[in-house]
C-alpha cells in the first residue's frame, strides 16, 4: 500500500465525520500515523463491524483518550483514513502525469494504467477493506475532491500529447478514466486470480489503444 501522507485533499467532510484536530508537530503526526496503521490492521482482521476505537487504541499503543483528541468516533477515523489513502493515490497519479507531459498519447495511457493498477492491486486486501469500510458513510465530498484533482492532472497530460491534438481533452479523459478505474476496481472487488488479472490488464491496454485509434480515424474523416 502506498505510504499514507498528510492529507491536502479539499473535501468538506460531513460534520459528524470531521476529525477534531489535525496533527502539526512531528510527535503528533507519528501518533496519528500509528493510529491509521492500527486501523488498517484491525479492518483486515475484524472488518468494519469489528472495528472499534478501543481495539485501534490497543493495537496502536495509544490511549482511548488520545484517540478522541483526534477522532470523535470510528466513522470519523475511517473517513480520515480513506481521505489520506486517496490523497496518496492522487499524488502518485499526479507524479505520473508530470513525468509523461508531452509524451505520445498511447504512452501516457499505458503509464496511467500501470500507476493505477499497481496502486490498487499491490495490496488488494487493503484496497478492499478500505472500500468496504467507507461504504455506509457519506463520502461524496471525498470522492468528488479526489476525482477533481486527478481529472485535472490527467486532462492536462492528455492535452499535452506530442503526437495528436485532442479536440476535447476533457471528454477523452472521462472515457479513459472511466474504463481504466472501473476495470481496476473490478479486479480487486471480484478477487480475480493472478492469471485472470494479468489477462485483463493486457486487454485493458488493448481496449484503450483501440479507442485512441478510433479517435484518430474519426479525425481523418
Amino acid at each position: 500500500m502506498p505510504q499514507l501522507l498528510n492529507s491536502h485533499m479539499t473535501s468538506a467532510a460531513p460534520s459528524a465525520l470531521k476529525a477534531r484536530k489535525t496533527p502539526v508537530q512531528s510527535r503528533s503526526r507519528a501518533t496519528v500515523d500509528a493510529i491509521f496503521e492500527a486501523t488498517i490492521q484491525v479492518l483486515l482482521r475484524d472488518g468494519m463491524n469489528g472495528l472499534t476505537t478501543t481495539r485501534v487504541a490497543v493495537r496502536s499503543g495509544v490511549s482511548v483518550g488520545t484517540m478522541y483528541q483526534y477522532f470523535p468516533n470510528k466513522q470519523a477515523l475511517v473517513y480520515a483514513l480513506n481521505e489520506r489513502y486517496l490523497d496518496s493515490l492522487a499524488e502518485r497519479i499526479e507524479a505520473t502525469c508530470a513525468v509523461h507531459e508531452g509524451a505520445p498519447l498511447a504512452r501516457m495511457v499505458e503509464a496511467l494504467i500501470d500507476t493505477y493498477w499497481r496502486a490498487k492491486t499491490e495490496r488488494a486486501d487493503i484496497t478492499r477493506a478500505l472500500y468496504r469500510s467507507v461504504a455506509e458513510l457519506n463520502n461524496d465530498a471525498l470522492l468528488h475532491a479526489f476525482a477533481a484533482r486527478v481529472d485535472a492532472a490527467t486532462t492536462d497530460m492528455f492535452a499535452s500529447a506530442s503526437d495528436v491534438t485532442l479536440t476535447d481533452a476533457k471528454k477523452t479523459n472521462l472515457t479513459l478514466a472511466t474504463v481504466i478505474y472501473g476495470t481496476v476496481r473490478n479486479v480487486f472487488e471480484r478477487g480475480l486470480s493472478k492469471g485472470d488479472a494479468e489477462e485483463l490488464r493486457r486487454n485493458l491496454a488493448v481496449m484503450c489503444q483501440a479507442y485512441l485509434e478510433g479517435l484518430s480515424a474519426r479525425r481523418q474523416e
